[in-house]
């Protein structure tokens, strides 16, 4: 039975391919799990792409476990997606991480404090985002599993400081990542052979917009590089200035909805969302619940957008941020 894989999916496998690290490796397995429909036909390729992933990850935990060749920049993804700050030396990026997580990085006035990657916490409404503060990045050095790290996370933040020449750090900390084949994701139409390169989401966070005097200088910086390379966000890690509408932008970046689920016959629980790729459908809902939900559903009843309160729905109805969810077996 033919499998029609989408063009995505060898894109994906010709980076797997060139992967170095296991880490590497098993973060594109999954990225190719996701772009294979689900059908008959592809049963067998999914079967044999999820035995390569639980070896791949087995295989890490011994790593782990031994302390034999286990890198600092592996870090497992927790929450609503992983998100990793990076930019020059002394732009504020610890005092960021320490303001908004649980994270207590070394905070100094002088270069270079961060010597690893330390993941904290965000917590955006009543979902919780990982956000990774990584040492710096310069002309001069990038640690190659920096890099790595940067080719597996689902978004990236450019940290630059407003007060202290923000284009050249703009510009030097992306000639960086391009010299290691890692691009804005704005650039990908600009490659017709794009095999061996890694196209990521980037937003610049403008850090040290403190007041309104810093506003001009913002929009000045917004008007020399913003939409030619990447999207901007002023942001003050001091004052906390901008910090919600920062949050919005973020939550909106990684594409997740919220559902909520809601037993038959009881008050559903609003604490605890489960948090899916936009796009997901009830099925799928039902997946991550519980197997038996997938195997044995016969219903699902949903209040939200798009529906009025209860509507009985199918498997294959696409649900929206925010939406109840009733499973029936």
């Amino acid at each position: 039975m033919p499998t029609n894989l989408p063009p995505e999916y060898f894109h994906v496998e010709k980076l797997y391919k060139a992967a170095q690290t296991p880490e590497e490796k098993a973060t594109l397995l999954e990225e190719m799990l996701g772009t294979i429909p689900k059908h008959k036909g592809t049963d067998k390729l999914r079967a044999d792409l999820r035995r390569r992933l639980s070896k791949l990850k087995a295989a890490t935990e011994e790593r782990k476990k031994s302390g034999k060749g286990y890198s600092p920049y592996h870090i497992d993804k927790e929450g609503a997606g992983q998100v990793a700050l990076i930019g020059p030396p002394n732009v504020g990026k610890s005092s960021l991480v320490a303001a908004l997580t649980n994270a207590e990085p070394d905070i100094a006035d002088y270069p270079f404090t961060t010597q690893a990657p330390m993941p904290g916490m965000m917590e955006i409404d009543n979902i919780q985002v990982q956000l990774i503060d990584t040492p710096p990045v310069t002309a001069e050095f990038a640690d190659p599993q920096l890099m790595n790290l940067l080719r597996r996370v689902d978004l990236v933040l450019l940290l630059v400081d407003i007060q202290a020449d923000p284009i050249t750090q703009v510009e030097e900390t992306l000639a960086v990542l391009e010299k290691h084949r890692i691009l804005p994701i704005e650039r990908q139409a600009d490659y017709p052979d794009p095999s061996r390169l890694y196209f990521v989401p980037i937003l610049i966070l403008v850090n040290k917009t403190d007041d309104d005097q810093r506003d001009e200088d913002y929009q000045a910086l917004c008007e020399l590089v913003g939409g030619e390379i990447c999207s901007l966000i002023p942001i003050s890690a001091a004052t906390g200035r901008h910090v919600e509408a920062f949050k919005q932008i973020i939550f909106d970046q990684l594409e997740v909805v919220r559902i909520y689920s809601k037993p038959p016959g009881k008050d559903p629980d609003y604490t605890a969302p489960f948090v899916m790729k936009r796009g997901s459908t009830v099925e799928e809902f039902a997946s991550k619940v519980h197997r038996d939900f997938f195997d044995q559903l016969k219903s699902a009843r949903v209040w939200g957008s798009g529906v009025f309160d209860g509507q009985m729905v199918g498997r294959d109805h696409v649900l929206q941020d925010g939406d109840l969810v009733e499973l029936r077996t």
